[in-house]
């Protein structure tokens, strides 16, 4: 893949990655509540999650999405019933203060953000737009999946780390049990808000 194309792709597969949405949302949260060091499991089953994604959708299995629609409504209310879950159990978090001794609460683990790329529309739509905009035909096809599959690491490496940052500097921030009530329920109402960028 030429310069000029990975380039390119980097700037689309940035914006994507860089914008609000689930995993954003989700590593935002995890990163105030449980802080930076303990919510890289998470990051790190996203993007692996999102590495296979773009793996099924290269070898094949996005193109069933495109052949039969039925399959992408399933993807929709799956994704959307997941998102709502993951919604509550976000917003209703209780608050938790660690005292010594205690065992402190425990993150989302790996396989969960995983699991979160299958049914993230989003994340199919990336996936989707980076093979079909980014691959080459014929002999140099594989070599751009690959290329395409390094670059995409490479922005949810970053993305994720500045979202995680972001969550992790809010949790600095938040003192008291109101704070952290409020926080859990706006980061639960915008997880649950990523419901209608799925159907729009």
């Amino acid at each position: 893949m030429e310069l000029s194309l990975f380039l390119s792709m980097l700037g689309f597969l940035w914006v994507a990655a860089i914008t609000p949405g689930p995993n954003n949302t989700l590593l935002t949260t995890a990163g105030a509540n449980f802080g930076f060091l303990r919510s890289l499991p998470l990051m790190a089953g996203i993007m692996l999650g999102m590495q296979l994604m773009l793996l099924l959708v290269a070898f094949g299995v996005g193109g069933l999405i495109l052949v039969y629609p039925s399959l992408h409504l399933f993807l929709k209310i799956v994704g959307s019933l997941y998102l709502l879950w993951l919604a509550w159990k976000i917003a209703t978090a209780a608050y938790e203060k660690i005292e010594m001794g205690e065992a402190p609460p425990r993150p989302m683990p790996l396989w969960q953000g995983g699991l979160l790329q299958l049914v993230n529309p989003k994340a199919w739509l990336m996936a989707l737009g980076a093979v079909a905009s980014f691959s080459l035909a014929g002999e140099a096809y594989r070599s751009s999946v690959v290329a395409i599959s390094i670059g995409m690491a490479l922005v949810n490496l970053v993305a994720g780390i500045l979202w995680l940052g972001f969550g992790t500097l809010i949790g600095r921030l938040l003192r008291s049990r109101r704070a952290w009530k409020i926080f859990n329920l706006t980061m639960g109402v915008l997880t649950a808000a990523c419901v209608l960028l799925i159907w729009h």
